[in-house]
């Protein structure tokens, strides 16, 4: 039980459905007021609802599309009013979709950058003021493991999460001195409807399934490290162990690994 969230307003982006929807609950079990963003305004009215019902706790909800700029704009002063300080944002809405930079759209290149960094990046300067003033706060971009390894198909999916990653390290550096951390997750596949969109050949998930990660534990490894200075959370560990070896010896690992990184 994380005892340091209880009675904290949590922010989760892309909560409607995914890991962002299993945060949202994990949160409210251990006595946090999840704050629910998404484009599906239904779903999140009916998870609001069940975690209210379950947990006893409040469970505000917005519909936003962070590819709005002004929305984010409109959306996190109306929360501000509504709500209060925020405690956490989980900047967890992205999507991503498998293909090779020559066959892929410049609409999907647009809509990826501006989801997956563009709306990280706006939603985390609604909030930084606040905890910033108060030395107090959490910020946790979900990235992806493709943000440190990046593999075919995946090569403007891959860029979007580097620059999560460059973004979610710089910004670490600048707020320490308030007292504001910032965490990155770089999750590898996870048993979500993630692949709905990025993989609608089915084939990568067919050649990666043994090895999806539960969404439920990610979760509850997410808010385990909530308020707390984690500097990231890896998951799994072997393919954290890949990225590393990348780092070290990319020469080697695209050599010998290429076979494996074609499996999309």
């Amino acid at each position: 039980m994380n005892t340091r969230i209880q009675g904290c307003q949590v922010l989760i982006t892309g909560a409607s459905g995914g890991i962002g929807e299993k945060i949202a609950i994990e949160c409210a079990r251990q006595g946090a007021h999840p704050i629910l963003i998404a484009r599906r305004s239904d779903r999140l009215a009916e998870l609001a609802n069940q975690i209210q019902r379950d947990y006893a706790v409040s469970c505000y909800y917005y519909q936003l599309d962070v590819q709005d700029s002004a929305a984010i704009r409109e959306t996190f002063s109306r929360i501000e009013q509504e709500v209060g300080d925020i405690d956490v944002l989980v900047n967890n809405a992205g999507f991503g979709i498998f293909n090779t930079a020559v066959d892929a759209s410049l609409d999907e290149m647009k809509s990826m950058f501006e989801v997956n960094v563009f709306g990280l990046i706006a939603s985390t300067k609604m909030v930084l003021p606040s905890m910033i003033q108060r030395k107090k706060g959490h910020i946790i971009n979900i990235a992806s493991q493709a943000g440190k390894l990046a593999t075919p198909k995946s090569s403007l999916y891959s860029a979007s999460k580097h620059a999560v990653l460059g973004f979610t390290n710089s910004l670490r550096m600048e707020v320490k001195a308030a007292n504001v951390y910032v965490t990155a997750v770089n999750p590898g596949p996870i048993r979500t409807n993630f692949f709905n969109i990025a993989d609608q050949s089915g084939e990568y998930v067919k050649n990666v399934e043994r090895w999806m990660l539960d969404p439920d534990k990610v979760a509850r490894q997410i808010v385990s490290i909530m308020m707390t200075p984690k500097r990231e959370i890896n998951l799994p560990g072997w393919m954290n162990t890949g990225s590393t070896l990348y780092q070290l010896m990319p020469h080697v690992v695209e050599r010998f690994a290429i076979k494996a990184f074609n499996k999309k």
